[in-house]
């Protein structure tokens, strides 16, 4: 039985990695033990889950030490672009240093490391990046990730590199929200939004990128891949396919261009993957943007 250690499992994409792991497809494969900061927010995950600060090296080793993963799946990560921006200690510690010490603490078992990254190490200028195209960030977010992306691809470890964008999906006790729910939500209360219309990606549901991961993982797959959507949208686009999906007033979106909001990060204007790799290779299969919308709105009911 291989043993997987799953690190963010509190967030969004670490959700998912544990109910897929709890799934007959990958219950008799996998063990696994989810980490993350403070207490378990997901029901059903008691005796796998030990709460660790991945910024304290100690803790880190030790939890390796006693788990002694096969493999592990980095989710964990500071996210908030802007944050980042503003507390470039925490995001160096959070989205760097964690690496580097889980990379060291795993190095005596020779844990498949897969490690999770942003389309925010791109520059924005072209977009549909594949693997092969050449990261320049243009936010202190995307220089962090891409410093860990560089540390894991120096490891002696077995890595994989998975960069994915714009990722949506519903979870127990959301910490943040996300552009669907965001919009939903706003929508269904009332309230005009203003939303960006020169800005471009290819949104990511949960529940895909967690199976990506998973296929990475049972594949024993390495290199870096692109796990995302394949529909290259704007928020606004994405904004008015929820309107219209969850028929909600659409005339409450304002259609906007980024420079209306002033941020402390810059946004990559154009993003987007080729995952044509991930198709051919992983046997990789996302949902279309509306199937995504209404996997969504199966668990919001539920």
């Amino acid at each position: 039985m291989q043993k997987v250690l799953v690190t963010g499992s509190n967030g969004l994409l670490g959700q998912k990695l544990i109910r897929l792991l709890q799934t007959p497809l990958y219950a008799n494969q996998f063990d696994y033990l989810g980490i993350s900061r403070g207490e378990n927010r997901l029901p059903r995950l008691t005796k796998n889950y030990h709460p660790v600060d991945l910024t304290n090296l100690q803790a880190v080793k030790a939890a390796i030490e006693v788990y002694q993963p096969h493999i592990i799946i980095h989710t964990a990560a500071m996210t908030q672009v802007d944050d980042c921006e503003m507390n470039r200690e925490a995001c160096w510690q959070q989205n760097v240093k964690a690496v580097e010490y889980l990379l060291q603490a795993a190095q005596p078992y020779q844990s498949h490391f897969i490690h999770l990254s942003t389309d925010f190490i791109f520059d924005g200028k072209t977009g549909m990046y594949d693997e092969q195209a050449t990261p320049n960030p243009i936010s202190y977010y995307g220089e962090s990730k891409l410093a860990a992306e560089k540390i894991v691809n120096h490891s002696p470890l077995p890595w994989a590199i998975v960069r994915t964008v714009l990722v949506y999906g519903v979870a127990e006790a959301m910490s943040r929200t996300n552009i669907v729910l965001w919009v939903k939500q706003s929508l269904e209360a009332g309230k005009a939004i203003k939303v960006v219309n020169d800005q471009w990606r290819t949104p990511t549901l949960a529940e895909d990128l967690a199976q990506g991961c998973m296929l990475i993982a049972s594949q024993k797959a390495k290199g870096i891949f692109n796990i995302s959507g394949q529909e290259l949208l704007t928020p606004y686009d994405i904004a008015l396919a929820t309107a219209h999906f969850f028929q909600l007033d659409a005339s409450l979106i304002e259609k906007v261009d980024g420079s209306l909001f002033k941020q402390p990060a810059q946004r990559p204007p154009k993003t987007g993957f080729n995952i044509e790799k991930a198709v051919q290779l992983l046997g990789y299969r996302p949902h279309s943007f509306q199937e995504g919308l209404g996997v969504l709105k199966t668990q919001l009911v539920s």
